[in-house]
């Protein structure tokens, strides 16, 4: 296992074309739980063809969904990186969205190693991609943030640091994002076919006691409390959001999210209130517009 750090970072950049359809946006909003409490409207902007918006999430799924058939998600091939799958984490993910995004559509996705970040015991691999429609014209970027046990010591930079601090207040808003114990089993539909949200005897292998949640499920849900329970159910309204997983959830118990508002931008904390707040997303924030 090796990592060639020139290499990775002066390699072309890999592109793909994507595809996505209206059936794959309301499973993206079902698997996050639109529509499915009784008590409240059927939530028709996430759940209805007819005046459909589309969460700026989705983009993490986008082409990947039942639109593809059993065509298998993009593995993860990365020039100038040699490093054990079994051994790899997902640290954190960024999300900038250009403008809304259509219902449907096509795009050609556009993927580099952004940098490398040398922990001593770790390596962490920032990996950024742009997706653009057809006229050229940016639809959104990415940057995820692998963490990849073991694979430090390379004599590569560490990274910037990370400020944990968090306002010395009370937040402006509490929200509240419940989840169903067959969350992940409708999540995974969207392209990611772990066995690890699904097989209880291989979650068990990988040390927990059942399947878990993705981590980018949890980054829908809060998504989509943000956009419900501070911008009046306009998704438009998220530009960006950013934020790295600090633990597991499991399917059935609830994630807290604490919000601190300074005009556009949020800070957030989101924690399991069944497990005494433990941390679920953490170093959170995102930009919205009035």
């Amino acid at each position: 296992m090796a990592i060639d750090l020139d290499e990775a970072l002066n390699a072309r950049p890999a592109t793909r074309e994507i595809a996505w359809t209206r059936r794959d946006v309301l499973l993206y909003h079902l698997s996050l739980g639109a529509g499915a409490r009784a008590d409240t409207e059927p939530e028709l902007p996430y759940t209805y063809e007819d005046g459909l918006q589309v969460l700026p999430t989705f983009a993490m799924v986008a082409g990947q969904g039942i639109s593809t058939g059993d065509r298998a998600a993009p593995g993860l091939e990365l020039p100038g990186i040699d490093i054990d799958l079994r051994k790899i984490l997902h640290a954190g993910q960024a999300l900038r969205v250009h403008r809304p995004l259509p219902t449907s559509g096509t795009a050609t996705v556009t993927s580099r190693v952004a940098d490398v970040w040398d922990k001593g015991k770790a390596a962490v691999i920032v990996l950024e991609s742009t997706a653009a429609d057809g006229d050229g014209a940016a639809l959104w970027t990415t940057t995820m943030q692998i963490w990849a046990r073991g694979e430090g010591g390379f004599g590569g930079e560490p990274g910037p640091d990370v400020a944990a601090a968090l306002p010395e207040c009370e937040s402006d808003a509490v929200l509240e994002s419940p989840t169903t114990p067959a969350q992940a089993l409708i999540y995974r539909l969207n392209g990611d076919m772990n066995p690890l949200h699904a097989d209880p005897g291989f979650a068990r292998a990988a040390g927990f006691d059942r399947p878990i949640l993705h981590g980018l499920a949890s980054y829908g849900l809060v998504a989509k409390a943000i956009v419900d329970g501070l911008l009046d159910g306009d998704a438009a309204r998220l530009r960006a959001f950013e934020v790295r997983f600090a633990g597991t959830l499991l399917p059935g118990e609830t994630i807290r999210t604490e919000v601190w508002r300074d005009g556009g931008q949020l800070v957030l904390r989101s924690t399991c209130p069944e497990r005494g707040d433990a941390p679920v997303l953490t170093h959170a924030t995102a930009e919205v517009t009035s």
